[in-house]
């Protein structure tokens, strides 16, 4: 157990009986009151957020949490099997940690898997990927407004906006976060 003034932001805590990630973590002090910290933290299994303020002399839990590069292997129902680089074991992640990302995840990518006592607890694929366009319509000859998107699939089966000039066949670069295309890979 560790005192509440030794939490940082970016802690994970077993609060409650759940665990949650330290957002902002504040020291205040007001007037002629006891100080206090107001701490923003986000419940990692179900992503609420939850305010509380701590005492400075109360106990809290910090969660031991190891994180570190696995190799995406392969998909098995609702989970995605991985394999720690250094040991080469496997483990199963449940595909809900990867959240919409997970549509872009393509065989042997590098990913991020948070362990809490062997239990995964956090997962993030790439921020970009380098996936190449299965499908997409030919680009008409002088259909060229300003900005112009059409759809293309890319090898993962997801269907994306490209500008005009991507062909079938090119590698394009994508946001994970936000799925949409960043820039056409020579």
């Amino acid at each position: 157990m560790a005192k509440a003034s030794d939490v940082k932001s970016g802690n994970i805590l077993r609060f409650n009986g759940e665990l949650v990630s330290v957002e902002e973590y504040i020291h205040r002090t007001p007037g002629n009151l006891r100080a206090f910290y107001q701490a923003k933290m986000r419940n990692v299994k179900t992503g609420k957020l939850v305010e509380y303020r701590f005492r400075t002399d109360e106990e809290v839990e910090i969660a031991r949490v190891e994180t570190s590069d696995y190799q995406y292997l392969y998909e098995d129902g609702d989970t995605f099997v991985v394999m720690d680089n250094t040991s080469f074991e496997q483990f199963n992640i449940p595909k809900q940690l990867f959240g919409d990302s997970a549509r872009f995840l393509k065989e042997g990518m590098q990913v991020l898997v948070a362990m809490e006592s062997e239990e995964p607890i956090m997962a993030q694929a790439p921020t970009t990927v380098e996936l190449e366009v299965t499908y997409t319509e030919p680009a008409v000859k002088g259909d060229t407004s300003t900005n112009a998107l059409k759809n293309a699939t890319v090898e993962t089966g997801v269907e994306i906006k490209v500008p005009l000039f991507i062909n079938q066949g090119d590698k394009v670069k994508i946001d994970t976060r936000s799925g949409g295309y960043v820039e056409r890979v020579k």
